[in-house]
């Protein structure tokens, strides 16, 4: 039976990760071995901050909603469990964006809420 050595696969499938380690500095970007890992660990990074993200997100749009809370006299989870109470269905996304740019519109949001603390 025949020897075979497979050069041309794996002649590929270490072009494809030094085409990933690109800009990388000294032998990252050269040796496919140390390459390989860099590659690896870059990839590794990228996926669980792809989540980390997400959180970073939603704590910068509490932070937001609730500077004007307060500056409107409440705090943050009381002006979103009367939301809540009230059957307004707004997500912290949209809140926050309101929080800077529409001022007037998330005051209107807090006088309801203010509404559902008196009844």
């Amino acid at each position: 039976m025949s020897r075979v050595k497979g050069g041309s696969s794996i002649r590929r499938r270490h072009k494809k990760i030094l085409k990933l380690s690109k800009g990388y500095v000294g032998a990252r970007s050269i040796r496919f071995r140390a390459a390989r890992e860099a590659v690896q660990q870059a990839e590794r990074h990228a996926y669980f901050n792809r989540k980390e993200k997400k959180r970073e997100f939603r704590a910068l749009w509490i932070v937001r909603i609730n500077a004007l809370c307060r500056l409107n006299g409440m705090t943050y989870s009381r002006f979103v469990g009367c939301l809540k109470k009230a059957g307004i269905k707004l997500d912290r996304k949209v809140l926050a964006d309101m929080a800077v740019h529409d001022k007037e519109t998330f005051g209107a949001l807090i006088a309801e809420a203010k509404k559902q603390i008196a009844a």
